[in-house]
């Protein structure tokens, strides 16, 4: 169940917001009646937060892989701007 606290309410009640969040899910805290942050679990926060893959197994993974890109530049100094 999800709660929806006041400000000064969270500062009273901190430690009953926190055993909140890690049992029921996110903790909705306003300033003057207007939504400002969500406290969620450490649980919650680091599957947000953790990659399901690294960036290395996801490259090597890639239907690019052995793929031939031509990167090179031309590097002659006159070319054609259109304006």
């Amino acid at each position: 169940m999800t709660y929806y606290w006041a400000l000064q309410d969270a500062k009273a009640r901190l430690s009953e917001l926190v055993k909140k969040a890690q049992k029921s899910g996110p903790q909705y805290i306003s300033v003057h009646g207007d939504p400002a942050v969500v406290v969620i679990s450490q649980k919650e926060y680091l599957a947000l937060t953790t990659p399901a893959i690294s960036l290395v197994d996801f490259f090597r993974n890639s239907p690019l892989v052995g793929l031939h890109l031509d990167l090179s530049r031309d590097k002659s100094s006159n070319r054609d701007i259109d304006l």
